[in-house]
C-alpha cells in the first residue's frame, strides 16, 4: 500500500488574518460566495468582504440557516449560481465550514475555510458531515481534495469561549497516540494510504506542542489576547492535529468518543472533552506505561479537560452505561480495529473503568 499524505493547498494564520487573505485568495478566483451566521456575519463579515473587495474580489454574502443539510447546500448552490461567483468562502463554526466545502465539491469551485473557532480539526479536512433538515446525523461527504485555502484569524479566535479553545485541545491530545498506534498496525488513514514520516512527525510535534503551550494558550484566551503560546496552541488544535489525524488515522480516543454519544448525559460536552477521556481510556487500553497516563492527566487537569466519567457526567448505573459505551465502540468499522491489537468490548469497557479510577486517584492528591 502507498504512503499518503495530503492537506490544505495552503494555511493562513495570525491576528487579523481574515482582513487580509484576499492577497492570496485573488489567485484562486475574481468573485466569491461567502456565507456565515448572522452572528458570525456581524463579528467578522465586513472584515471578509473589505478584506476581499480591497483586492478587486467581487463579493456576496449570503446567511447559512444553520444546518449542513443537503437542502441548505442545494439551496446556496441556486444563490450562488445567480450571482455567477467562482469561488466559496465559509466563515464560522463546523456546521458553516462543511457547508462551504460541499458547495465547492459539487459546483468544482475553489473553497476558502475561515474558522471563528480553534475547537476541532476539522477545518482542514478532506470531509464534511452531512445532517438532516431535523439535525440528524445522514452521511459523510468524502471529498477527493483539501480546502484550497484555511484561513486562521487569532484575534477572532482569543476572544471566543475559553472552553471551545479548550476543547480543542482535547481533539488534539488523541492525534498522537491514535497516530503511532495505526503507524503501528498499517492501517489505511483517510488520505487512503499508510502514514508518512512527516505525518507521523507532525502528530508528535502537535502532542509535544500540546504540553508545553497549552496551560498559558488557555490564560491567554481568558483576558481575550494573542500570545505566541496561543497562536502555537491554535496551530496545534487546527493543522498538526488535522494533517496528523487525516494522514496517519484514528484508532481507539476517537471510537470510544462516539460510544459516549449514546450517553443522554454526555451530550452537553463538547467533541474534544470526550476525546479527551477517550484518549485516556486508549493509554490504559494499550497499557501505556504509568508515567505517560499521568503526564496527560496532568496536562487534561491544568486546561480543564475531564478525567473521571463523573466529570463527564456519568454519576448512576456506571458499570451497565458503560457497557453499553463499550459495545458502542467496538461496532464494526469503528476506527478502534486500528489498535495493533485485537479489541473487544469487554477489553474497552475494562479499560475505561480503570481510566476513571486512575483519574479519581489523581485528583484526591
Amino acid at each position: 500500500m502507498l504512503k499518503v499524505i495530503q492537506s490544505p493547498a495552503k494555511y493562513l494564520q495570525g491576528p487579523n488574518a481574515a482582513a487580509q487573505f484576499g492577497q492570496y485568495a485573488k489567485n484562486l478566483a475574481d468573485s466569491f460566495f461567502v456565507i456565515a451566521d448572522d452572528f458570525v456575519m456581524k463579528l467578522a463579515g465586513d472584515q471578509v468582504l473589505t478584506g476581499l473587495g480591497a483586492h478587486g474580489i467581487r463579493c456576496h454574502a449570503e446567511r447559512f440557516n444553520g444546518e449542513c443539510s443537503h437542502v441548505e447546500i442545494k439551496r446556496l448552490i441556486t444563490l450562488l449560481k445567480q450571482q455567477g461567483c467562482r469561488g466559496v468562502v465559509g466563515v464560522g463554526g463546523g456546521k458553516t465550514l462543511d457547508t462551504a466545502k460541499a458547495i465547492g465539491y459539487y459546483e468544482n469551485l475553489p473553497v476558502v475555510i475561515v474558522p471563528t473557532i480553534a475547537s476541532t480539526d476539522a477545518p482542514t479536512s478532506a470531509l464534511s458531515v452531512i445532517y438532516t433538515e431535523s439535525g440528524e446525523f445522514e452521511e459523510y461527504l468524502i471529498y477527493p481534495k483539501n480546502p484550497d485555502m484555511v484561513v486562521m484569524d487569532t484575534a477572532i479566535i482569543a476572544k471566543a469561549p475559553v472552553r471551545l479553545l479548550v476543547a480543542g485541545m482535547g481533539d488534539a491530545l488523541s492525534t498522537w497516540f491514535e497516530a503511532k498506534a495505526c503507524f503501528d498496525s498499517r492501517a489505511t488513514s483517510m488520505a487512503g494510504g499508510q502514514s508518512t514520516a512527516a505525518a507521523l512527525s507532525l502528530a508528535r510535534l502537535c502532542y509535544d506542542t500540546l504540553l508545553a503551550e497549552g496551560e498559558k494558550a488557555r490564560l491567554a484566551a481568558e483576558v481575550g489576547v494573542v500570545t505566541d503560546a496561543l497562536e502555537r496552541i491554535v496551530e496545534a488544535n487546527t493543522y498538526l492535529s488535522g494533517i496528523g489525524f487525516e494522514s496517519s488515522g484514528l484508532a481507539a480516543a476517537h471510537a470510544i468518543h462516539n460510544g459516549f454519544t449514546i450517553l443522554e448525559e454526555c451530550h452537553h460536552l463538547y467533541h474534544g472533552e470526550k476525546v479527551a477521556f477517550g484518549t485516556l481510556s486508549q493509554l490504559v487500553l494499550q497499557n501505556s506505561p504509568m508515567e505517560e497516563i499521568e503526564t496527560v492527566m496532568g496536562f487534561c487537569q491544568k486546561v480543564g479537560l475531564p478525567i473521571t466519567l463523573a466529570q463527564m457526567g456519568v454519576k448512576q448505573g456506571v458499570e451497565e452505561k458503560i457497557a453499553a459505551v463499550a459495545k458502542t465502540t467496538c461496532a464494526e468499522g469503528e476506527t478502534i480495529h486500528n489498535m495493533p491489537f485485537a479489541v473487544t468490548p469487554d477489553s474497552v469497557c475494562a479499560a475505561i473503568l480503570t481510566a476513571d479510577r486512575l483519574g479519581q486517584q489523581w485528583l484526591s492528591r
